[in-house]
């Protein structure tokens, strides 16, 4: 049996996702309005991070984060002094086209439904964890990128999982030579040639409350692989009014946005519930095994007439 908790943090692995273009500092700036200063006083430390890009995207967070010099990731998690995260270049997910091939960016209709499905796909493997409570930050990379990493959260969501978008103050916001505000005094050069004290800089978050649509989706595309149209798609369906068409003579239903073959004898049982549903009649006792029912007999042989005829 799963338990929910009430507050994320408690969760045995807690996973931040992030979206970037080439601004990686984002990771770092989420990271420090997370688990060093947070608004709420509840800090959320990831257990491991990860990131969605492109191939360029993923050579400078590779670069500015993960690297010895200037590895700013490792410097953040020394300056306060973090328990280890798992992020790694195996953490960093690059979108690939129709051929599997690294995406350089997202230019064309085909490049951004290829995007849509990667990050459909991330996100639904990392709820499918109940043991997982996710942070995901639309801050960086394309605008494209951060609507289908937001949108993939509310399909797939839980009450545990949080959206955000990470506010930094000026001038730090314009410099590409910050990280994150450090705990001791940090001089940086502006364009312009203007000095900064990057100790001084705030940074908050902007939660972004979103719908979950996950009860809406079927078993299937919770637990399989699903392109994020068929995803969309299927929560409208959950999500519209139930509706059944019966075509007795062409022997078929529609339910669900599907069209199901029936054979007479359970088309026909079908089609006495359905009438009596739409008339507003009461439900029916069943008959019993033993007796006959000519009630039963009657409502049944007006429904096969209309299916096979009445010679049928």
């Amino acid at each position: 049996m799963f338990l929910q908790r009430e507050n994320p943090s408690e969760y045995p692995r807690r996973i931040l996702v992030a979206v970037t273009g080439l601004s990686p500092q984002i990771v770092t700036e989420t990271l420090y309005a997370l688990a060093v200063a947070p608004e709420s006083g509840m800090a959320f430390v990831p257990t491991e991070i990860h990131l969605i890009t492109t191939r360029s995207g993923a050579e400078k967070a590779r670069l500015a984060l993960l690297s010895d010099d200037p590895g700013w990731f490792h410097h953040f998690c020394r300056d306060y002094a973090l328990p280890p995260i798992a992020f790694s270049p195996a953490n960093i997910h690059v979108l690939q086209d129709a051929q599997g091939r690294p995406l350089d960016d997202i230019r064309s209709p085909d490049d951004n439904r290829h995007a849509a499905d990667g990050i459909t796909e991330i996100i639904r493997e990392f709820t499918a964890d109940p043991d997982s409570a996710l942070h995901v930050s639309i801050a960086g990379g394309r605008k494209t990128m951060g609507f289908f990493l937001g949108y993939a959260l509310s399909l797939y969501g839980r009450p545990q999982d949080q959206l955000s978008h990470v506010l930094v103050s000026e001038p730090f916001e314009s410099s590409g030579g910050f990280y994150y505000p450090t705990p001791v005094s940090r001089v940086l050069e502006l364009p312009g040639g203007r000095l900064v004290d990057s100790a001084s800089a705030q940074v908050t978050l902007a939660e972004l409350p979103f719908v979950s649509l996950r009860h809406g989706l079927p078993e299937a595309l919770l637990t399989g692989r699903a392109s994020y149209n068929e995803t969309v798609e299927a929560a409208r369906l959950g999500l519209a009014p139930p509706e059944l068409h019966i075509d007795l003579g062409g022997r078929r239903i529609r339910a669900g946005g599907r069209a199901i073959a029936l054979p007479p004898a359970e088309l026909g049982l079908l089609s006495v519930f359905a009438r009596r549903a739409l008339n507003g009649e009461p439900p029916l006792q069943a008959p019993s095994k033993e007796s006959p029912d000519l009630a039963w007999k009657r409502r049944y042989l007006v429904e096969m007439r209309w299916i096979d005829g009445p010679l049928g």
